[in-house]
């Protein structure tokens, strides 16, 4: 009996597995759509392919604390045919972050290269913004390539960029 329940569990596992729904950029609004054509369009100018995305390319979490949709956008997993360097390189790979303003409409409000990304813990005020620690190339902190350099930003409406010094 004990071997009959276990493989039924791992029989419903595999049909939630298969029911897993793909990636579909229709899924987003036309901002997040926006985007997601660069990795299209990147792809043509570098000679073609298909362009595949990971599961996790977007990511919908309220960074502004307005309990709206945001989106972060992280081309790490995305390929272009064959190839899995067209979206990142030594600086790091192509992350976009859209927020959501009041009036609906979605911004742009970083759109760089990043080594990789952290949400720092959440805030213990409601409706207060997330921040999230950057990882950058090390030239964005006076350094070179390998060298660590860390910056934080509180995620808001205004757009933002690094700076190399």
């Amino acid at each position: 009996m004990r071997y009959l329940l276990v493989l039924l569990t791992m029989l419903t596992a595999a049909a939630r597995a298969d029911d897993a729904k793909p990636f579909d950029p229709a899924d987003y609004p036309p901002a997040v759509q926006k985007a997601l054509r660069y990795a299209h369009e990147e792809c043509e100018r570098q000679g073609g392919g298909a362009v595949t995305f990971g599961p996790d390319t977007v990511r919908r979490v309220d960074l502004t604390g307005d309990g709206s949709d945001d989106y972060i956008v992280d081309f790490r997993d995305t390929k272009c045919g064959e190839r899995e360097s067209t979206y990142c390189g030594t600086g790091g790979c192509l992350l976009d972050i859209l927020v959501t303003l009041p009036d609906g409409s979605v911004r742009t409000v970083f759109d760089g290269y990043v080594r990789s990304y952290t949400m720092v813990a959440p805030p213990m005020k409601r409706g207060a913004t997330r921040t999230i620690r950057f990882d950058l190339h090390g030239s964005y902190c006076g350094g070179f390539g390998a060298q660590a350099c860390v910056k934080e930003r509180a995620i808001t409406a205004t757009p933002f960029g690094f700076k190399k010094p």
